[in-house]
């Protein structure tokens, strides 16, 4: 016979951690599926969108006033050419004093310019104005038909 053997007992299994309860989670709100909000008159009522509102477009502005982009001392002296101020010996003096300072201008500016140069002047408006309406024709522009000066 053979004396026993003695097997040493296996390692115990170690005791499982302890197990702390965690606290109570407090309850969510209550949910609550509402559809996405639609202002009123942008659709979302399921039928076609509604057409954009009409635009709106004001009284068009009244044209500016009437302005002479040029020098009314320049023009001055042309005018002093038509009076008999001033005598140029050589050439015509309308071409030589009054084209070059309305050239470039548009037919009514150019008489706009008179007219005004005529009221600085303090010269009568009912003299002077066919006398400044030949000077238009003389330097190549046609005044308008039927012009009148405006009023100030």
């Amino acid at each position: 016979i053979s004396p026993p053997v003695i097997v040493p007992p296996p390692n115990p299994p170690p005791p499982p951690p302890a197990v702390v309860p965690s606290p109570p989670t407090p309850p969510l709100p209550p949910s609550y599926h509402y559809p996405p909000y639609t202002p009123p008159g942008r659709g979302g009522g399921g039928g076609p969108p509604s057409p954009p509102p009409p635009v709106v477009v004001g009284p068009t502005p009244p044209p500016p006033a009437a302005a002479c982009p040029i020098d009314a001392l320049k023009l001055g002296l042309c005018l002093d050419v038509l009076g008999g101020l001033v005598h140029v010996g050589i050439g015509n003096p309308v071409e030589n004093m009054c084209c070059p300072v309305i050239g470039g201008l548009l037919e009514v500016e150019a008489a706009i310019c008179l007219c005004t140069t005529i009221r600085l002047r303090l010269l009568n408006v009912n003299v002077f104005l066919p006398l400044a309406l030949q000077v238009l024709v003389t330097c190549g522009l046609n005044p308008p038909p039927g012009f009148v000066c405006p009023p100030l």
